[in-house]
């Protein structure tokens, strides 16, 4: 069972597990939640030192107890994709607790033949879906082992590509 670590832990944002429960929470509480609930949502990917208090105001607006997949799609910066590519790992670790992924839809996925396998290399190296990590396992926290993600890595799409 492949587990993807937490490789921008301790420099984009803090691996101390107390300190980054604090400054999600810090961030979380300083932002009003709108009166419907977010289907999808926008999220910046710098380091939490630029990007934490924003994105708050994308991750408050989720309601948990109506979510039970979360897809993340993040774009690549270190490997040259004419698509999207799936994880083979099982799960994603956090300073604050592992995610699960999806496997069956990861396999779904792959048999359309539009997406391929991202290796384990360039998953822990690519930033843009981990930096959703950790905020993802903090506004989910009620309903931790109650929820799947399927991290999805895009890289460049043609039109024709984009249309499938």
């Amino acid at each position: 069972m492949t587990i993807r670590r937490a490789t921008h832990a301790d420099s984009w944002y803090t691996a101390d597990t107390r300190e980054l429960n604090r400054q999600l929470e810090g961030w979380l509480s300083g932002v009003n939640t709108l009166s419907t609930p977010a289907r999808a949502v926008i999220c910046p990917h710098a380091g939490y030192r630029y990007s934490g208090p924003t994105a708050a105001h994308s991750f408050k607006q989720i309601d948990p107890a109506s979510v039970r997949t979360i897809f993340i799609l993040g774009p690549s910066h270190h490997v040259r994709l004419s698509g999207c590519a799936v994880s083979q790992c099982m799960s994603y670790s956090t300073p604050l607790y592992d995610l699960e992924i999806d496997t069956a839809i990861n396999q779904d996925l792959l048999d359309t033949g539009h997406f391929e396998m991202m290796s384990l290399e360039a998953d822990e190296d690519e930033h843009s879906i981990e930096m959703q990590l950790p905020y993802i396992a903090k506004v989910m926290e009620c309903v931790k082992g109650r929820f799947k993600i399927v991290p999805i890595m895009v890289g460049s799409l043609s039109n024709s590509a984009e249309a499938k």
